[in-house]
């Protein structure tokens, strides 16, 4: 009965869903913190089954809980659209947006999730440079061939990859008619607390070998109402990013309508005709900010022997 008892005011304190390390009661189990003891004592569950008494003050959270389920991972947020628009007259090459994306994601430089395209129309026009990223398409192909449903499209219109389903198959790779995605050849070499992490595919860590991985449109930090990686990061404003829901998108410093965006500097979509309907929008590369070749001293081989095609033309 006691026993019984003592197990309901344990429940009724709530310390179940307290996540803390303790050693003993009197000692700070993080001596470096050179933290006081409050005298205040909890009850909490230790690794053996005992229920036992430490001081408040010692409590800390556990770090690296996912933030949400993976259920509402899956779901997405409810009455939301998202899109992007990627401005390319304002493009420079300066790839500010591919360096924060690897880093808030851990790619390694050889799997980048944005590419930065040089781009020539036709012979006797002028080249600009083209960022790309997954479409995030409406009507993506690459959730339709998936065999084991790894790659899905939530209700807010963001298309991603679970790697705890994922088989390496490499279907939806060749479904993807915008190349955007990578696959994992060997172990991805991140931090030991980014590794220990179940995985999250609002974060898409931990990347796994024999996994696809790509552009998320960082759903943790929409999720928070802020701006994803590379659209914060970009120093010429070139990403705008927002829902269509509220016809409204931005690029951190500057708020457009969507609608008029689109409307009034012409818009389009990459292979409009395939019916894949993507919901990133360019718009043309015209009163642009930068001369092509500014963007020259940041080209690496992914994209070299494109460059020289194009300047060659050129000359």
């Amino acid at each position: 009965m006691d026993q019984n008892k003592s197990r309901r005011e344990f429940l009724a304190a709530g310390i179940l869903t307290t996540m803390a390390v303790a050693c003993n009661s009197n000692h700070s189990p993080f001596p470096a913190d050179d933290i006081e003891a409050s005298g205040e004592k909890v009850k909490l569950l230790s690794v053996d089954g005992n229920v036992i008494e430490v001081d408040k003050a010692f409590l800390k959270p556990l770090p690296h809980m996912p933030s949400v389920s993976n259920a509402e991972a899956r779901k997405g947020i409810p009455g939301k659209k998202f899109v992007m628009v990627i401005d390319l007259s304002r493009c420079k090459n300066v790839k500010a947006c591919q360096a924060s994306c690897n880093h808030a994601h851990h790619v390694q430089d050889a799997q980048n999730w944005i590419k930065v395209y040089p781009m020539q129309d036709a012979q006797h026009t002028a080249p600009y440079w083209q960022p790309t990223i997954c479409m995030h398409c409406d009507e993506p192909p690459c959730v339709k061939v998936c065999p084991v449903d790894a790659t899905f499209k939530r209700e807010d219109g963001i298309v991603l990859i679970d790697s705890d389903r994922c088989i390496g198959c490499r279907f939806c790779m060749a479904a993807c008619p915008y190349s955007t995605r990578v696959f994992n050849w060997g172990e991805p070499d991140l931090p030991a607390d980014i590794a220990d992490k179940p995985y999250n595919p609002e974060t898409s860590l931990p990347q796994k070998k024999g996994t696809v991985g790509k552009c998320d449109f960082c759903p943790d930090m929409t999720r928070m109402s802020m701006l994803p990686h590379c659209v914060s990061a970009c120093p010429n404003g070139v990403y705008f990013f927002g829902d269509m829901n509220e016809d409204s998108v931005t690029n951190g410093s500057e708020t457009f309508r969507f609608s008029d965006l689109i409307r009034d500097k012409a818009g389009y979509r990459l292979m409009e005709d395939l019916g894949t309907k993507p919901s990133v929008y360019y718009l043309p590369p015209v009163n642009r900010n930068f001369k092509f070749e500014e963007g020259l001293e940041n080209v690496n081989a992914e994209d070299s022997l494109r460059t020289k095609r194009i300047i060659q033309k050129k000359s």
